[in-house]
């Protein structure tokens, strides 16, 4: 199973420090995030992956280089200008092929054991999704979880994590070149009850402001 790492947001939350520095690169705990996603794939046995840039892309392919010092082979798929989540996947698709693929926020930290998630097999089903217990900042969730099946109730919803294996052809309807967001793309499969899921209950961030950065820094640091 290859690994796509969505690298290339501008991170305007975390102004002004990602004018100068791309988000995937902000460090927390000694290493930057991007770091801390591809020794975590490495580990898990992941060989191939993927990184989409755009936002001050030459520094984190300077940075990454062709993945051998992770133990990886990293193929890039550049953007012009940022194509969102669905967007940064419909272009990378000719690299990622036809398999299902493990996708990850590059601007989460997460110490969830990956390994496991190269044996899900999604059958008819376009995605599954790792969820989270709802953080203070999100505290209506995304989504339901029941006997590993997702759906869009009421309650209780969960987050989620920004960390999935996803199957090709949940963004066959986008065209490279074209902005789409992953959620509505997410939600629609679960009304098709075509999403599976699992619950994660271990640190979990989405370093989304210059506060939970610092909260993470302080915890990692507290180690």
């Amino acid at each position: 199973m290859k690994a796509m790492i969505l690298a290339a947001g501008r991170g305007e939350r975390l102004r002004p420090l990602t004018e100068r520095l791309p988000k995937p690169l902000v460090e927390a705990g000694g290493r930057t995030l991007l770091d801390w996603h591809l020794q975590r794939l490495s580990r898990a046995g992941f060989r191939d992956a993927v990184i989409n840039v755009s936002h001050l892309a030459g520094q984190i392919v300077s940075h990454v280089g062709d993945g051998a010092r992770y133990g990886l082979r990293v193929a890039w798929s550049r953007e012009a200008e940022p194509l969102e989540t669905a967007g940064g996947l419909a272009q990378a698709r000719a690299l990622l092929g036809e398999a299902p693929f493990l996708l990850v926020n590059s601007d989460i930290y997460c110490e969830l054991d990956f390994a496991p998630l190269r044996e899900t097999g999604l059958g008819a089903n376009l995605a599954h999704i790792v969820l989270v217990p709802n953080p203070s900042h999100h505290p209506q969730g995304d989504f339901t979880l029941e006997a590993g099946s997702v759906g869009n109730g009421a309650a209780p919803r969960y987050t989620y994590a920004g960390i999935a294996v996803v199957s090709p052809e949940l963004v066959a309807g986008v065209r490279a070149g074209e902005k789409a967001p992953l959620g509505p793309l997410l939600r629609k499969a679960a009304g098709e009850s075509r999403l599976t899921g699992e619950l994660y209950r271990g640190l979990w961030t989405d370093v989304g402001t210059t506060t939970r950065l610092d909260e993470l820094r302080t915890l990692l640091a507290s180690r």
